[in-house]
């Protein structure tokens, strides 16, 4: 009996793929467990890398190369990799990522055996930038045992959970898929988090398992928060998120929605566009409601129209100008 299906799913990993399966190929476990890959319709050598692996362990590894990219950061060949997987557990995988821990499969379904009433469990992981553009730290910073609905929903991602460190109940996931309107969301997991915890708590284990990586081709930094694309989609997901639990999060929802448009005011594509500007600002405004040197910024820099503050400028450096005369 298969117990645990490790979900991957790759998209041009080619540099990474052999890594990532090479630590999901160490985990040590009392149980069998599969490991299901989808790969994205990759452009480079990953397809040919995960058939070399899956020639030399037939029995483990289980391929789902698709015929043409489906899209939306991966969400629809993962939702395609989970129904396929026989265990009774899942965990998700992305391509670039990989296990430091030859535990985590035995430590997490441990877990969710010992506790029926977790909706999923998670641990802590390493975030390393493969450019370097940063040094490694630690994702999350948590000293608790579980988290809630609560503990997810907030102004930002309140607690990060890693995609290489979840894992969740197949059959329930089965019964309970993700809403219709998680589809339109370039994120997977933020809304898929957010349902899980909505089902029962989310448990925790305070130990660094995996190393979640941020490379230049991967997903996460196709997360652009200088482009209105993204900017918006975020917009829409939380309102999404605020319309499913009834407004009952309406208070910090909203503060969360005003600033992507706050973020709005710097993207790109709106650079000399006042009349967009004005409109971003004036939700900022309502909905985050910034007090202080925040507020007065944004007045003076997106609402007070161009040319009055050009005349203005004019008004007090010939103000200024006369003063200084009269002085002399």
């Amino acid at each position: 009996m298969v117990r645990v299906s490790v979900c991957v799913i790759t998209y041009n990993h080619e540099k990474f793929v052999g890594q990532m399966l090479d630590s999901l190929l160490m985990q040590q476990t009392t149980f069998d467990f599969e490991i299901v890959v989808g790969d994205d319709c990759s452009k480079d050598n990953t397809a040919a890398i995960l058939k070399e692996y899956q020639q030399r362990y037939p029995d483990k590894i289980r391929l789902l190369l698709q015929s043409k990219n489906l899209g939306l950061n991966g969400k629809f060949n993962a939702l395609q990799t989970f129904a396929i997987a026989k265990g009774e557990y899942i965990a998700q995988f992305d391509g670039d990522d990989y296990l430091t821990s030859p535990h985590k499969l035995q430590k997490q379904v441990e877990m969710l055996d010992a506790n029926p009433h977790y909706s999923a469990s998670f641990h802590n992981a390493m975030v390393i930038y493969d450019d370097n553009s940063a040094p490694p730290e630690e994702v999350n910073p948590l000293k608790k045992a579980e988290i809630t609905l609560d503990d997810l929903i907030g102004e930002d991602e309140l607690t990060f959970i890693a995609t290489s460190s979840l894992m969740f109940r197949r059959e329930e996931f089965a019964r309970n898929p993700d809403p219709e309107w998680t589809n339109l969301s370039t994120s997977g997991d933020i809304p898929r988090n957010i349902m899980f915890a909505s089902r029962g708590p989310i448990g925790y284990i305070d130990e660094v398992m995996s190393v979640y990586r941020k490379n230049r081709g991967g997903a996460s930094f196709a997360d652009n928060h200088y482009s209105s694309d993204f900017l918006f989609n975020r917009i829409q997901l939380y309102s999404n998120i605020n319309k499913h639990f009834n407004y009952k999060y309406d208070a910090v929802l909203r503060k969360n929605i005003a600033t992507y448009y706050y973020k709005l005011l710097f993207a790109k594509q709106y650079k000399d566009d006042y009349w967009s500007k004005l409109k971003f600002a004036l939700k900022y405004l309502d909905m985050g409601k910034p007090q202080g040197e925040r507020r007065k910024e944004v007045i003076r820099d997106f609402i007070i129209p161009p040319f009055i503050l050009k005349t203005y400028s004019a008004f007090a450096i010939g103000l200024y100008n006369l003063k200084s005369k009269a002085k002399a």
